[in-house]
């Protein structure tokens, strides 16, 4: 049986983009301040919200981001803009590549891996379309992928498609693809629900990085105030 090392697991329902984003801060600060700290994984979802990646490009938004209702953020990943939204599972894995592989397109490959396994699981397939990130089925984009990494230390991360109300990503090219859909788990299994989907992501999580992901305590709520703390104090 191959070792598989400890990973702090914080799982969170729905919480505001911006606490989730200082939330993933605060963990990249520890474990680049201390070479023994644990890998983490945060899943969770969000309220409806757009994101742009550091050089995404404007032109994808179908709207006005000077004058629009919607939560917008720029922010550290790479890719072009993308939609969360309740229904969605977004898993943020704040990984030091020292001890896995400090290759950037292995870790993206490793992410497409997870989601395919999951997949599987259910009876889908999940499949790679060469010079794109991601993961489609049937020609739908199911999950989507975005990272930062800094120093080896990465942040952001993937978001699987398993219920959501895809009205939302009307508003933009998804991932400045034109010519290609969004869907959902949901198109193919009536009922499925984020909750039951979860446990299935952390066992392949901890199966393609080698890893056994441990319950942590959290403060952290929808409704927190701005006070962030990943750990019991």
């Amino acid at each position: 049986m191959l070792f598989s090392a400890p990973c702090e697991l914080y799982a969170a329902d729905l919480i505001p983009y911006q606490l989730a984003w200082d939330w993933q801060k605060q963990l990249v600060a520890k474990c680049k301040a201390n070479s023994n700290q644990p890998d983490s994984l945060i899943l969770l979802e969000h309220p409806a919200v757009y994101t742009l990646g550091q050089g995404s490009d404007p032109d994808f938004l179908k709207f006005d981001p000077e004058n629009s209702i919607h939560e917008l953020h720029r922010i550290e990943r790479g890719g072009e803009v993308t939609h969360h939204c309740p229904g969605q599972l977004v898993g943020y894995p704040i990984l030091n590549l020292h001890r896995h592989t400090k290759d950037l397109h292995w870790y993206l490959r490793q992410l497409e891996a997870v989601i395919i396994q999951v997949l599987t699981y259910y009876g889908l397939k999940g499949e790679r379309i060469a010079g794109l990130t991601g993961v489609w089925v049937e020609g739908q984009k199911v999950a989507a992928i975005g990272i930062k990494v800094s120093r080896w230390v990465t942040m952001h991360g993937f978001a699987l498609n398993v219920c959501p109300d895809l009205h939302g990503f009307k508003a933009i090219v998804p991932c400045g693809i034109p010519d290609r859909s969004v869907g959902s788990m949901r198109t193919w299994i009536p009922g499925i629900t984020v909750a039951e989907v979860k446990p299935i992501v952390i066992q392949a999580f901890e199966q393609t990085f080698q890893l056994k992901c441990q319950l942590q305590p959290h403060k952290l709520t929808g409704s927190d105030n701005g006070s962030i703390s990943p750990t019991m104090g």
